[in-house]
């Protein structure tokens, strides 16, 4: 009979244990991009997520000492990259990544990478509108920052050959995306300003088509952002569709939201050129017409004029016959006005008069002696009313008054009363006070009164 080994049998904490010890011994460090969801932060400051692509997904902590360290806010929707280690969580078995490390992935970090630099370059000024140029409604030689094979260069002077063929246009070929775009783009800014003399240059326009926002990063690059606003030439950004916004379109004097509409925004339309001219012509005709009538009307006003200047004196007279009597009109209503303002200062001099208030704190004075003089009989009569009564009861109750009544107070030599047959003795000489006087006494002897049986 054969025999076989017990089997061991282990505690789910164990099992979680092992668990736990071989993920993160095979996988110490990972790194995982996917989409933010779910995301929770605790009073305790840790932060607690799902990390999820199309098909899976993976839960995540990042505790507080790490997440200090991240530089942006995460939340649900974001996608980041993540680095961590692989763990368990034993106390409920759950499958998870403790990450140390987060960073935006794709658009998300070129963004925060945007916004910081919007931020950083605002705050140096070179967004304000006193630092913009004037961009006029035409020119008659435009610079164009571009790329020469793409079609927004064709865009461009398709527009102006359209709307102003007359305009002169030069064209500065640069790389549009890509590492070394940000460098021509600077570099051709530079030779464009410094061409100005040379080629009569008096506008630029820096663009390309539309593109994602990876497409579109060499415009949003500082350098060439500081070489936009160090241009002395007036400079468009045309940079992508209208939905699109970027740096340059912000440093630059004027954004345009296509580079069609930068071309148009810089050549006059040859139409409207030639409607402005055929009415100036029209107009030019009209004045001159109604120049020449007027003319003759004049004359012709003039000739009758000269054949009788009695007329003309008559005129002259009556005018100033109105003349005297408006003006005499005008100085009645004047004196009036005087005389009014005068009868209204006179009656406020009055009434501000020191006279008049002098009158008045008589008068007031006089009313406040009386209220004293009676508020003071007043008071004298109310106390010499409570005089009386204290007195009364303070004879009421005074020693003096039992004496009135037939009743004696006698004293010792030390003015102590003398109040039983002990507090004196023979030979001592007592004072007794009566109503009218005192009695001066010698003592002989006492008798105390017999006590009661």
């Amino acid at each position: 009979m054969s025999t076989t080994e017990p089997e061991k049998v282990l505690s789910v904490s164990s099992l979680n244990q092992m668990a736990k010890s071989l993920l993160e011994g095979h996988f110490s460090q990972v790194a995982v991009e996917g989409e933010i969801s779910n995301f929770a932060n605790p009073a305790s400051g840790h932060w607690y997520f799902t990390l999820k692509d199309q098909k899976s997904q993976v839960r995540c902590a990042m505790f507080a000492g790490r997440n200090r360290l991240v530089r942006f806010s995460p939340k649900n929707g974001d996608q980041l990259i993540v680095r961590g280690q692989l763990s368990i969580y034993p106390n409920r078995g759950d499958y998870q990544l403790i990450v140390s490390q987060m960073e935006e992935a794709g658009d998300g970090a070129l963004r925060r990478a945007f916004e910081q630099l919007k931020q950083r370059l605002q705050a140096e000024g070179l967004f304000d509108q006193r630092h913009k140029k004037e961009i006029l409604e035409g020119y008659h030689h435009v610079g164009l920052i571009t790329s020469a094979t793409g079609a927004a260069v064709r865009d461009m002077v398709s527009v102006f050959g359209r709307r102003f063929p007359a305009t002169r246009l030069t064209v500065f070929p640069v790389a549009v995306q890509g590492p070394e775009a940000p460098g021509e783009i600077s570099s051709a800014l530079a030779l464009a300003n410094t061409l100005t003399d040379t080629l009569g240059l008096q506008a630029l326009i820096v663009g390309r088509g539309g593109g994602s926002l990876e497409d579109l990063q060499a415009f949003n690059e500082e350098s060439v952002a500081r070489a936009i606003f160090a241009s002395e030439l007036p400079v468009v950004s045309a940079v992508g569709h209208e939905i699109d916004f970027t740096i340059a379109d912000l440093v630059a004097d004027l954004r345009a939201p296509t580079p069609s509409a930068a071309a148009e925004l810089l050549s006059p339309d040859q139409l409207d050129s030639l409607e402005q001219l055929q009415g100036l012509l029209q107009r030019f005709s009209n004045l001159a017409g109604q120049s020449l009538t007027w003319r003759k009307e004049r004359l012709g006003w003039m000739a009758r004029r000269l054949r009788r200047p009695d007329r003309r004196l008559q005129d002259h007279a009556q005018t100033l016959d109105r003349l005297e009597l408006q003006l005499k009109r005008v100085l009645r209503n004047r004196l009036q006005q005087a005389a009014a303002l005068l009868a209204l200062q006179q009656r406020a001099l009055i009434a501000v008069s020191p006279a008049q208030k002098l009158s008045q704190q008589r008068t007031q004075l006089t009313a406040l002696s009386q209220r004293l003089a009676h508020s003071g009989r007043r008071h004298l009569d109310q106390g010499r009313e409570q005089l009386a009564s204290l007195s009364r009861n303070l004879n009421a109750v005074s020693p003096l008054a039992v004496l009135d009544r037939g009743f004696s107070i006698s004293l010792t030599e030390s003015s102590q009363v003398v109040r039983q047959t002990t507090d004196v003795a023979p030979g001592q000489t007592l004072v007794t006070r009566l109503a009218d006087g005192t009695v001066h006494s010698s003592v002989t002897e006492t008798h105390p009164n017999p006590s009661d049986d």
